[in-house]
C-alpha cells in the first residue's frame, strides 16, 4: 500500500502562500519607506541607505540564527516530541535575545567610531543623520531578533499566517508613522527612525504574546524563567552560524560590487540601482517558497521519512520555477513604465531595460536550482556545505568575474549580471549534484 504524503496540496498552499505574501509585502513596503524618506532630502536618503547597509548585515544574522532554531523545532515536531520542541523554542528565544542585546549595546556605545570607520569622511550633514538613524535602529535590534525567533517557531509548526498578519500590520504602522512623523511633525530622519522602532516593538510584543496561547504544539510562557541549556544552544548555533556567515558574505559582496559600479558614473549607478530593486522583486516570491520548504523538510526528516524530504524538495522546486517565470515576465512588462514613473534619464533607463531583459531570459533557466534545494539541505543540517559553496561561487563569480569584466574589459554595469549569471549557474550545478548524491541526508540534527 502506498504511503500517504505528510503534506497535502492544501496544507502546502496554506504554508507557502502567507510566506510568499509576507516576503512580497516586506519588499514593497521597504521600497515605499525609502521613497518617503527621499522626500526629506539627499542627506537623509544617503544616511538611511548607508546605515541600512549595516542593519541588513545584523538583521540577516538574526534571521539565520532564528532559522537554525526553526530547523531544530521542526524536526522535533515531525518526531511528535512536543516537549523537546518547546524546550528548543525557549532556547532559541534566549540565545537570540541575549546576542541581540549585546550587539545593540556595542553599537550604541561605539556608534561614532563605527560609523566613521565604515563610512569615512562623508558630508557632515549625512553623518549627523546617520548617527540619528543608527541610534534608533540599534535600539530596535533586540525587538527584531525576538520577532525573528518567535516567527520562525510559528513557521516550524506550520503557522505562517500569524507572522504574515503581524508583519503586514507592522509595515502599515511604519508607513503611516513615517507619514505622520515626516510630513506632520517635520522630524525628518529622526521621525522615520522612531516610526521604524515603534513598528518593530509592536511586532515583537504581539508575536511573543501569540506564542503564549495554548492552541498550538509549542507554547512559551514565563520568559524570565528561561535558563540556558548549552547543549541545545550549541545545536542551534551550529545550524544558524554557517547560514549567518553565508548571508553576511553576500552583503559584503554586494558592498564590494557597489564600489566597482560607483566608478562607472551616475548614469550606470542609477541603472544598476533600479535593476537591483527590480531583480530583487522578481525573485522574492520564489524565496518565500524556499523558506516554507525548510519547515516541510525539517518535519519530514524529524519523522524519519527521508523519501518524503526528497519528494517535497523536487515538488517545491517546480512550484518555485513557475512562480519565478511569472514574476520575471511581470517585472519585464513593468520595467519601462517604472523607469518613466521614476523619472530616470533616457540613457539610465535604456541600460536598466537591457539588463532586465537578460535577467528575464537567464534567471528562470538557472536560479531555482541555485537556491531552492539549498533551503532543503539546510533543513537537513547540511549547513556547512551550503555556506562553503555559496561563499566560493559568490566571491569567484559574482565579485571577481564582475570586477574583471568591468575594470579590465569595460563591460559596464552588465558585467555585474554576467558575474551573477555565472554564480547562479555554477551554484545550481553544485547543489543539484549534492541533492542527487543524497549525502545531505547523512546529517543528524536531533
Amino acid at each position: 500500500m502506498k504511503q500517504q504524503h505528510m503534506f497535502s496540496n492544501r496544507m502546502i498552499c496554506a504554508l507557502l502562500v502567507p510566506v510568499v505574501l509576507e516576503q512580497l509585502l516586506n519588499s514593497i513596503m521597504g521600497t515605499a519607506d525609502t521613497m518617503m524618506v527621499s522626500n526629506v532630502g539627499s542627506a537623509a536618503i544617503s544616511a538611511v541607505s548607508l546605515v541600512d547597509s549595516i542593519n541588513i548585515l545584523v538583521i540577516q544574522a538574526f534571521s539565520a540564527l532564528a532559522a537554525g532554531g526553526a530547523i531544530v523545532c521542526a524536526q522535533y515536531i515531525g518526531q511528535q516530541n512536543h516537549k523537546k520542541a518547546n524546550e528548543s523554542a525557549r532556547q532559541v528565544l534566549f540565545i537570540i535575545t541575549a546576542i541581540s542585546v549585546a550587539v545593540s549595546l556595542l553599537c550604541l556605545v561605539f556608534q561614532r567610531p563605527l560609523l566613521r570607520l565604515i563610512f569615512g569622511s562623508v558630508e557632515a550633514e549625512v553623518m549627523r543623520n546617520s548617527r540619528i538613524y543608527f541610534f534608533f535602529t540599534a535600539l530596535s535590534f533586540p525587538f527584531i531578533a525576538a520577532y525573528d525567533a518567535a516567527a520562525s517557531i510559528f513557521r516550524a509548526q506550520d503557522n505562517t499566517r500569524g507572522p504574515m498578519l503581524i508583519s503586514m500590520i507592522s509595515n502599515v504602522l511604519n508607513i503611516v508613522g513615517n507619514a505622520i512623523m515626516i510630513w506632520g511633525f517635520h522630524l525628518g530622519v529622526e521621525g522615520a527612525a522612531l516610526s521604524t522602532l515603534v513598528s518593530r516593538i509592536f511586532c515583537a510584543v504581539v508575536v511573543l504574546l501569540q506564542l503564549r496561547r495554548d492552541r498550538q504544539p509549542i507554547v512559551v510562557r514565563d520568559y524570565y524563567k528561561i535558563r540556558p541549556d548549552w547543549r541545545m544552544i550549541r545545536r542551534i548555533l551550529g545550524l544558524g552560524i554557517p547560514s549567518g556567515v553565508e548571508n553576511s558574505m553576500f552583503q559584503l559582496g554586494k558592498l564590494a560590487i557597489q564600489s566597482t559600479v560607483s566608478t562607472l558614473g551616475t548614469v550606470a549607478i542609477a541603472a544598476q540601482a533600479m535593476t537591483n530593486i527590480l531583480e530583487n522583486l522578481n525573485g522574492i516570491a520564489a524565496i518565500g517558497v524556499g523558506v516554507g520548504l525548510m519547515t516541510i523538510v525539517g518535519q519530514c526528516l524529524g519523522a524519519g521519512r527521508k523519501d518524503e524530504a526528497i519528494y517535497y524538495i523536487r515538488k517545491l522546486c517546480v512550484i518555485a520555477e513557475v512562480i519565478l517565470i511569472c514574476s520575471c515576465l511581470l517585472v519585464f512588462l513593468l520595467v519601462r513604465p517604472i523607469t518613466i514613473l521614476g523619472g530616470m534619464e533616457a540613457e539610465s533607463a535604456k541600460m536598466c531595460i537591457h539588463m532586465i531583459s537578460w535577467i528575464t531570459v537567464v534567471k528562470p533557466l538557472v536560479w531555482t536550482m541555485a537556491f531552492i534545494p539549498g533551503y532543503g539541505l539546510r533543513a537537513a543540517g547540511d549547513v556547512k556545505f551550503s555556506m562553503i559553496t555559496s561563499c566560493v561561487t559568490m566571491w569567484s563569480c559574482r565579485f571577481c568575474l564582475c570586477v574583471l569584466l568591468i575594470r579590465v574589459f569595460g563591460f559596464g554595469p552588465m558585467g555585474v549580471w554576467i558575474g551573477m549569471f555565472a554564480d547562479w549557474t555554477l551554484r545550481g550545478i553544485i547543489f543539484s549534484l549534492r541533492f542527487h548524491s543524497r549525502k545531505w541526508l547523512e546529517h543528524q540534527v536531533i
